[in-house]
């Protein structure tokens, strides 16, 4: 009787097959939410720390230091290793979303534009989803596809427009970035099932230090730093707002809410970027933006009330 009275006074916590606890649906897609919030931070910081570090020693550092964090979590909390069975999914996690789209994505954005740079974020909900109907077999309905092309061909088309619709060298960057994070976006979201976010996302961290030490000591080597106000700023920034806690709170809602449905709130993260690219580098917002945005949100709408 106890431990009913108990599930029932928190019926917005549901355990994983593990027994670890995730939130119900509304907070899982706050979380999800504050994780876009975070990534979409993510350009506009890069440019900054691009005014004083080489992209090697940037993606290199960036990493070193959200793997500081996570690892002083991971000590002072004494938590034990991932089962055997847990660390190849890890080391997808850190290929993706440690080393792979970051790296990607700063070297594209040597050449390209921030706004260009958002079609990847305007892809990456789609394939996301299809990627995981594909590995974990999720199976959501014709309206939830329906209305995820939609808001993938709204924010598709807004980019490629603003950007005067030219391809350009960094586009393969952009495209390999895309496929990079999508994978490790799922099988961190899968992983976040069996143990909590901010584990999965702290391991794979630690997991990528033999890689990215040796690479900062090269890079730094080799490229010059300018130390300023903008370059530290970005460099903090994507090292612990956008490599370690908006993982956390991103993996965490995705283990509530579903991968597909999490993905999906990736859509508005193009067009919160361009936001902060006027406030913060002095681009230009287009007239189509808040068009965009509200089909985007409406699109947003659907697939999180899409059955499945």
């Amino acid at each position: 009787m106890r431990a009913q009275s108990s599930a029932t006074a928190s019926p917005r916590i549901a355990v994983g097959a593990t027994g670890t606890t995730t939130p119900g649906a509304s907070s899982g897609t706050v979380l999800a939410a504050l994780g876009v919030v975070a990534f979409s931070l993510t350009f506009p910081a890069t440019a900054w720390g691009l005014e004083g570090f080489g992209p090697w020693s940037l993606i290199a550092v960036r990493s070193i230091l959200a793997a500081a964090v996570a690892g002083g979590c991971l000590v002072v909390l004494r938590v034990a290793p991932p089962e055997r069975r847990h660390w190849l999914g890890l080391a997808v996690v850190g290929a993706g979303v440690v080393l792979g789209f970051p790296l990607l994505t700063t070297l594209a954005l040597q050449t390209s534009t921030t706004a260009h740079a958002a079609v990847v974020v305007g892809l990456l909900p789609l394939t996301t989803a299809l990627l995981s109907a594909l590995r974990v077999g999720t199976r959501p309905s014709r309206t939830f596809w329906i209305a995820a092309l939609a808001g993938a061909a709204a924010v598709i088309a807004f980019t490629v427009q603003q950007s005067g619709g030219a391809l350009t060298s960094a586009d393969a960057y952009l495209f390999g970035a895309l496929l990079v994070c999508a994978a490790g976006y799922t099988e961190g979201g899968r992983l976040a099932r069996r143990m909590p976010g901010w584990q999965v996302i702290g391991w794979a961290l630690v997991l990528c230090l033999p890689l990215t030490v040796p690479m900062a000591a090269v890079a730094l080597s080799f490229e010059p730093v300018h130390l300023t106000a903008h370059s530290v700023t970005g460099l903090l920034w994507v090292a612990i707002g956008s490599q370690f806690l908006g993982l956390v709170v991103w993996y965490r809602g995705m283990a509530a809410i579903g991968i597909p449905k999490a993905s999906q709130l990736q859509l508005a993260q193009p067009l919160l970027t361009l936001v902060w690219s006027v406030l913060l580098l002095g681009e230009h917002l287009p007239v189509a933006a808040p068009l965009t945005a509200a089909a985007v949100l409406v699109c947003i709408a659907v697939t999180q009330r899409a059955r499945g």
